[in-house]
């Protein structure tokens, strides 16, 4: 069986919290051969952050652009059908968006070894929104949303522009595989989408997209209007997918929960936790230094670090001397993260660190780890931090309660004083804080290993694209067997000679 894992922009290219679970999932799964195909908006990326296996028969990255459309004769109709499935209620609202998406695939040119191509280029869309908009304004109030903002044309023109881009993976062209498997959110699941509507591919998705309530750092400075706009898109994709995904696996029971609500079948999900390796993650004596933190993330805008190092001032006036250790802070976001730091006026007491190249010593620094995730990060930290052995204060957003069960504290999101008090407390309580440590081991090792993840994602690829079984055909015999205790074999099928 050979499978496309999908992402978006992740795996193998960067080392993230997804791109650490699709690499378990892809080394365990030996018998299993893959593409990798990942889909971003960034800078071309280099070579593989992580060694590719001998299952991975190609890998493959596909960059967005940002310029100027490159097709001048796009779909209209195609356009009219998108912008009145995002303006209408769910339901007869999901079948246009649906036409929609299918007739811009059909649209364009499918080239495997070319740029993605654009599906909007050349379309009036900005006027499409507004069309679409003044319909819904003046059909009957629905009851599933809150009343739509009023749309001007600056905020179409906007819209559209991101809406173009946003459409861009529809042109990307996935390679002939048995099964595509979808992991991220809309960008890659609009590619997955495109593969299934050319070519009938199953399709399997995993529900890892981010915690929606929470707006992107670069969406703050657009207009309630825009933002809804793009709200509604990406629910629309999702539930588009929900209806042609031949199976949906959630990280989590919130994952779970948001599938639900955006109409997935109930009977298509299969819950399949995140989980990491034991042995990558051993359990480690806490280290005989100064009172220390550990955070794991990215560094970005979008990652947390901005409440954590409000909350870390806090921890340093309370507790002097306590050093933060900011672990695994990507090249592309080390300028942004070094300003926030300066700007909090404690760099002296904070540390940068890449990933390590050894696993073991990505937590061992510290006496507590911090769990602030990003908007788009699955909870393969938070286990990562609890298979360490390491009490955890985690900031209550997306699976993290769940997750972290009774084995850790938990905190309100937007709360630093909160988060400050919490990790004061556990600096000042050495007992309470290994007895956390170990209750948090312990949940991990019977929840969240990568053994549970790789045989769950075994049988649903076999559910998925396995070839049908063999004909079993029942040989009926017209002769009955002997009722004598003589062995059984064949010559009870002759007549015996009187």
């Amino acid at each position: 069986m050979r499978i496309c894992l999908l992402t978006g922009g992740g795996y193998p290219y960067r080392r993230d919290a997804l791109g650490g679970w699709c690499r378990g999932l892809v080394e365990g799964l030996s018998r299993r051969t893959f593409d990798l195909l990942t889909i971003t908006d960034r800078e071309p990326p280099g070579a593989p952050a992580y060694p590719l296996p001998g299952n991975v028969v190609s890998a493959r990255a596909v960059v967005l652009g940002r310029g100027e459309p490159r097709r001048g004769d796009g779909d209209g109709v195609a356009a009219v059908l998108l912008c009145r499935g995002l303006m209408g209620e769910p339901g007869h609202a999901d079948a246009l968006f649906a036409d929609g998406l299918r007739r811009l695939v059909r649209h364009v040119d499918a080239d495997p070894e070319g740029p993605a191509d654009d599906p909007l280029g050349g379309v009036a869309l900005a006027e499409a929104l507004l069309d679409a908009w003044r319909a819904e304004r003046s059909g009957p109030p629905g009851t599933d949303r809150l009343p739509l903002p009023r749309l001007g044309l600056r905020d179409a023109r906007t819209a559209a522009t991101l809406l173009r881009h946003a459409a861009r993976p529809l042109g990307v062209v996935a390679p002939a595989v048995d099964l595509v498997h979808c992991v991220g959110g809309t960008t890659p699941l609009l590619a997955a989408l495109a593969a299934r509507w050319r070519t009938g591919t199953p399709l399997l998705l995993t529900e890892a997209r981010a915690v929606m309530g929470r707006l992107r750092p670069t969406e703050e400075r657009f207009s309630p209007t825009v933002r809804t706009v793009l709200r509604r898109f990406r629910e629309a994709v999702a539930r588009t997918g929900y209806a042609e995904a031949g199976l949906i696996a959630p990280l989590s029971a919130y994952h779970h929960g948001w599938a639900l609500r955006h109409g997935a079948t109930p009977t298509r999900l299969v819950p399949v936790p995140a989980g990491v390796d034991p042995t990558d993650f051993p359990a480690a004596p806490e280290p005989d230094t100064e009172p220390a933190l550990v955070w794991a993330g990215t560094g970005g805008p979008d990652s947390g670090i901005g409440p954590l190092l409000d909350g870390y001032a806090a921890v340093v006036a309370a507790v002097p001397g306590t050093v933060l250790h900011l672990v695994g802070v990507t090249g592309a976001h080390e300028d942004h993260c070094a300003e926030r730091i300066e700007r909090s006026g404690l760099g002296r007491a904070v540390r940068l660190h890449p990933l390590p190249a050894d696993h073991r010593d990505r937590y061992a620094a510290g006496h507590v780890v911090v769990h602030l995730p990003g908007p788009a990060d699955p909870p393969s930290h938070l286990i990562e931090a609890m298979m360490s052995g390491r009490a955890v204060v985690g900031v209550d957003l997306g699976p993290v309660a769940e997750t972290l069960g009774d084995a850790g504290v938990l905190v309100p999101a937007d709360d630093p004083a909160a988060l400050a008090d919490a990790c004061v407390a556990l600096l000042r309580d050495p007992a309470r804080r290994r007895a956390l440590g170990d209750a948090a081991r312990r949940r991990a090792l019977a929840c969240f290993t990568t053994d549970r993840v790789v045989r769950a994602y075994d049988a649903l690829y076999t559910d998925l694209a396995a070839p049908p079984p063999a004909p079993v055909y029942e040989l009926a015999l017209a002769v009955p067997a002997p009722r004598t205790a003589r062995p059984a074999t064949l010559r009870w099928l002759a007549r015996e000679q009187r």
